[in-house]
């Protein structure tokens, strides 16, 4: 009879019992702006992100779904593995490699459409990360590639960060040798300066 009683008791008490949330999963889907290349454990930006979103108390795993070298068109070929059927919110980083090739904007205009189409047909919150085009490119290139980050932003409804490397890319104590990508010190500005756009992208995913 006690024993039974204790059994009782433990079932209830089990039912009764807060069920612990999972982690909202947040895909980071870029390419090595966002990838962590050149740079040491930790230091990356999904890395650095993760730390950042702890610290403010939510609960958030971070994955890099970030590759170097990859094109918007890139980003979009491997979209269905990259961000898995387990993702609650994407930040979407490309296109910068596209524009450091000279490719029509024409070019990641239509995948990124196509990525945040496929995105909005899962339901899932997007935080879209602009990038700027170099001024070696021309007034008329960097007019139609800038503007198509606020474009698609506003067509899908999607979160947007206007510029990826904003407060970094003109300092060269904040980059690598190569003076294209951040270093860990870059990376630290950059999250502290996205971070206010991913919390609100987590406060959508937990909507």
């Amino acid at each position: 009879m006690k024993k039974t009683l204790a059994l009782a008791i433990s079932l209830l008490a089990l039912f009764m019992s807060p069920a612990v949330a999972d982690p909202i999963r947040l895909v980071v889907l870029g390419d090595s702006l966002s990838a962590g290349y050149g740079l040491g454990p930790g230091e990356g930006f999904t890395d650095q992100l993760q730390k950042a979103l702890t610290a403010k108390g939510l609960d958030v795993a971070v994955v890099n779904a970030g590759v170097s070298g990859d094109t918007a068109g890139g980003g979009l070929a491997r979209l269905d593995w990259s961000v898995g059927p387990d993702a609650e919110a994407v930040i979407v980083e490309l296109g910068a490699n596209d524009m450091l090739r000279g490719l029509d904007p024409a070019v990641p205009r239509q995948a990124l459409d196509t990525i945040l189409t496929r995105l909005g047909e899962r339901k899932l919150p997007v935080l879209l990360a602009g990038m700027r085009a170099a001024p070696n490119l021309g007034p008329d290139y960097a007019q139609r590639f800038d503007s198509l980050y606020a474009d698609l932003a506003a067509k899908h409804g999607a979160m947007l960060y206007p510029f990826f490397l904003d407060g970094v890319v003109a300092d060269p104590g904040l980059l690598l040798e190569d003076g294209m990508h951040p270093n860990a010190r870059g990376i630290a500005i950059i999250v502290e300066k996205i971070l206010p756009a991913v919390e609100d992208l987590v406060a959508q995913a937990k909507r």
